[in-house]
This record gives structure tokens, C-alpha cells and sequence, in this order.
């Protein structure tokens, strides 16, 4: 049994917010453990709560869609949600409810390693892109500490707002150009680290001095 799998079992288990009471599942997240790629929303919504999987509503099917034009499937990347229990009446989450489900969405980050996280709407680049608006930095990237992320809308904005389907469309299609350039700083970051450590001076042990006994 893998530790993500542990995990999914111990976030099935929490009620730490109110809105464990009125949920159907939890909705951890499902994909690849290994992905390159982590897709991190807003909240379950209704289909998701009673399936207890990520993105299976029309959002998730254009999110599919989205994945399918750069040779994606969702077995391949890893999606989650910067909460894990729908609110009542998909309203939005509360600040308190992302905060107690932050350490989940941190253990989940450590356990797979992406080298790339995109955030999918306001509520999961706020979390990656503090103090930023989704207007004016979707389709960019950031690297900090060995990951890249990178904004986009949330797909259900599409649903609402058809101008915005282009959009998504056009920020996915940098998916790939952006995840080979992570690798490239990722392999460069190593082949650095190899060469500190063969470079390091080697420390020799201090002179004794000779008994004259």
C-alpha cells in the first residue's frame, strides 16, 4: 500500500471542518503517484461528492478535453482540490476550510514531486500566486524550490463564460514546452549538485604531534 494511499484513508477520515458532516465522500484527488504534472482546483461539487472523485462533472469532462490536445489522459497527470469536502450548495470555500485542509494538499505535493503544478481558478492560485488576480497572470509560470507553477482558469469558467474556453484552450497548449523547460532546470540542478559534491574539498585530519615517550 503506497503512502498516498494512506493518506487518501486519513483525509476520508477527518472532520475537522463543518462541512464533513453534510458531505456524501471525500474527494482526495486520484491520478498518477508519480505524475509530472498536478492539476490542484477549487472544491468537489456535486457529482464529485457523490462519486468521491476529482473533476467527473462538466467541468471535468472540458478539463479531459483540455488534457486530450496535449496527448494527456487524467491516469497520467495527478488532480486534486485545494479542499476535499463539497460546501454546502457549491458555495465557495471559507478561509478556514482551506486553511485546515492545507497540510492534506502540502502532504500530497511532498508525496508525488510534481514538476509542475497548475492551479486551477482563483482559490488554488491564491494559495501558489498570493496577492495576484487570475486575469492578469493566467498562461504565466513561477519556479520556486524545484517546481514550476503555472495559472490558469478553473474549467468551469468556461461553462459560464464560453470566451474563456479559447483561452484555457491556448494557455494548455504551453503545457508541454513548459514541463519539457522544468525537466531541462531539473537535470541542471542535479548535474550541479554532482559537481559540488565531487568538487568538495576533501578535510584532512589535523597533524599529531609525535610522542617523544
Amino acid at each position: 500500500m503506497s503512502a498516498l494511499t494512506d493518506l487518501n484513508k486519513d483525509i476520508a477520515l477527518c472532520r475537522q471542518c463543518e462541512i464533513a458532516k453534510t458531505r456524501t465522500m471525500s474527494v482526495p484527488g486520484e491520478g498518477a503517484e508519480n505524475a509530472e504534472i498536478m492539476f490542484i482546483g477549487e472544491a468537489p461539487g456535486w457529482n464529485e461528492d457523490q462519486q468521491g472523485r476529482p473533476f467527473i462533472g462538466a467541468a471535468g469532462q472540458f478539463l479531459d478535453e483540455l488534457l486530450a490536445s496535449i496527448k494527456l489522459k487524467r491516469s497520467q497527470v495527478y488532480i486534486a482540490n485545494v479542499i476535499k469536502c463539497r460546501p454546502p450548495g457549491n458555495r465557495d470555500p471559507l478561509p478556514t476550510e482551506i486553511a485546515n485542509c492545507q497540510h492534506w494538499l502540502d502532504k500530497q505535493i511532498e508525496l508525488i514531486s510534481p514538476k509542475i503544478i497548475v492551479t486551477l481558478g482563483r482559490y488554488s492560485m491564491a494559495k501558489f500566486f498570493p496577492g495576484k488576480t487570475i486575469s492578469k497572470i493566467h498562461g504565466t509560470a513561477q519556479t520556486r524550490d524545484g517546481i514550476m507553477y503555472f495559472a490558469m482558469y478553473h474549467p468551469a469558467a468556461a461553462l459560464h463564460q464560453g470566451n474563456l474556453r479559447q483561452t484555457l484552450k491556448e494557455d494548455m497548449l504551453k503545457l508541454p514546452l513548459l514541463l519539457a523547460q522544468a525537466k531541462t532546470a531539473k537535470i541542471k540542478e542535479e548535474v550541479k549538485t554532482e559537481v559540488k559534491v565531487a568538487i568538495e574539498p576533501k578535510t584532512e585530519p589535523p597533524p599529531q604531534q609525535l610522542s617523544m615517550f
